[in-house]
């Protein structure tokens, strides 16, 4: 079983920056393949961010590209989103998550899910 919790949202102006963390449980956090994704008000899920189980293999949503840097910490079992020059538009619930390969996580697929954070960028 495993766990996710998001933490480090908050409200930032645009242009600014934020730095989202996901603790994870157990002990095969690094057999995972994490990623990151996002919901604003009245939108479906879409996928931010993924990260090899590895480390060395990172992809990421159009949207966010130049901006935002995802990483990992297997010895903590944490996983980290770096969102920089933040626009209004980047304003949702984002949520962690873990599945078996970067592959299905950019396809929306993930085996767990944490409960989310949100981030809201002022104008």
């Amino acid at each position: 079983q495993v766990q996710l919790v998001e933490s480090g949202g908050g409200l930032v102006q645009a242009g600014g920056s934020l730095r989202l963390s996901c603790a994870a449980s157990g002990r095969t956090f690094s057999s995972y393949a994490m990623g990151w994704f996002r919901q604003a008000p009245g939108k479906e899920r879409e996928f931010v961010a993924a990260i090899t189980s590895s480390g060395i293999g990172t992809y990421y949503a159009d949207s966010v590209k130049g901006r935002f840097t995802i990483s990992r910490d297997n010895a903590k079992n944490t996983e980290y989103l770096q969102m920089n020059s933040l626009r209004p538009e980047d304003t949702a619930a984002f949520y962690c998550a873990a599945g078996p390969t970067a592959y299905t996580l950019r396809r929306g697929q993930a085996d767990y899910w944490g409960q989310g954070t949100q981030v809201t960028v002022s104008s």
